[in-house]
């Protein structure tokens, strides 16, 4: 599905250049669960950005089911981002004056899939994160918990192959982050593909397969040996 040859991304900040991939090779396969796991400021999210077509890389190729991402057209990339991929991010990226199901519908709505569909999807996904009782609340009428749980029932109601979740932990406690991860679990197991970011090693050692990224070079982590 989503595979890395030789990719490096550079930027210059104030006449220095840094590298925050150099030459990174990986391949994830469909149906796989993924943690990537590094410090601050080791590549993390510039890979993600770029796994998620956010970003373009400067040198390599990313191939995405099996096609290069530059004979992609924009239209494409649009729709990969629409439609394949499902975001969850750290800090939630709900919109406030909305209600939970407002939230998870709004993707759907730029979709253009119909009324009826839609409000299905929702009740689906946010009865799957055991959130239908909550659905009039706003952000701020729920806890971080309860947010992240609609970010992503908000990512599943897109029905994507993809799962791409930056730190979706980080601003949890430890409970309700094991909760979460109780949840991509069983994303996992209906088939979905899971790559999940992190700087936690107890968060990155739940995902059956592991990738270390520092200074922009990216590494398969030995899960017997688990030790960053």
């Amino acid at each position: 599905m989503i595979r890395f040859n030789d990719v490096s991304k550079v930027y210059q900040i104030g006449g220095n250049e840094v590298r925050a991939l150099d030459h990174a090779t990986m391949h994830i396969a469909q149906g796989e669960f993924v943690s990537i796991i590094g410090p601050s400021g080791s590549g993390k999210s510039t890979l993600m950005n770029i796994i998620g077509c956010l970003d373009v890389a400067d040198e390599g190729e990313y191939l995405l089911d099996g096609q290069e991402i530059e004979q992609y057209s924009e239209k494409d990339l649009a729709r990969i981002r629409n439609h394949k991929i499902g975001f969850i991010f750290q800090n939630f990226n709900l919109i406030g004056k909305m209600t939970a199901e407002e939230n998870v519908e709004l993707p759907m709505i730029y979709q253009r899939i119909p009324k009826s569909e839609r409000k299905d999807r929702v009740k689906e996904a946010l009865t799957r994160v055991e959130l239908w009782d909550r659905r009039h609340h706003k952000p701020t009428e729920l806890s971080g918990g309860q947010q992240q749980r609609v970010a992503i029932a908000r990512a599943i109601a897109t029905k994507p192959s993809l799962f791409l979740a930056d730190e979706p932990t980080g601003n949890l406690d430890s409970k309700t982050g094991a909760e979460i991860m109780d949840l991509f679990h069983e994303l996992h197991e209906a088939g979905n593909t899971i790559v999940l970011i992190t700087h936690d090693n107890e968060v990155a050692q739940q995902a059956p397969r592991s990738i270390r990224i520092r200074d922009g070079h990216v590494k398969e982590v030995d899960p017997c040996s688990f030790n960053l």
